[in-house]
């Protein structure tokens, strides 16, 4: 059984708060099932929009688990702003969370699956 997007988001701010980050929920979805957009910012200002990874991307033997890819990086922050508001006028219970990972690689926090 998955856990619950509202869950496993609360999980997420644990970790990188216990990392040393800063990380904040920008839109609140669907708490049962939402799919979770991870935004991250280092501090010398890159940024990083991380999206659920395609169903292929599943390992079967850990069913469970959210994996992500990246969608866009080092990119113009606000053409990232513009594709989650697109995501968002798509899909109203989407989560956006944005982070500032700190000490650990933001990889280390999140499951990225390369397409």
């Amino acid at each position: 059984m998955r856990v619950t997007a509202d869950l496993w988001v609360s999980a997420l701010l644990r970790r990188v708060f216990a990392a040393g980050g800063f990380a904040a929920v920008v839109k609140r979805g669907a708490a049962e099932a939402g799919a979770v957009f991870v935004l991250s910012r280092g501090r010398l200002g890159e940024t990083t929009l991380f999206g659920p990874a395609p169903q292929t991307s599943y390992d079967s033997a850990k069913p469970d688990e959210r994996y992500f890819t990246v969608i866009g990086a080092g990119e113009d922050t606000d053409s990232l702003e513009a594709r989650l508001e697109r995501e968002k006028r798509f899909d109203p219970d989407i989560w956006v969370v944005e982070i500032e990972a700190g000490a650990v690689p933001v990889e280390e926090l999140i499951s990225v699956r390369m397409p």
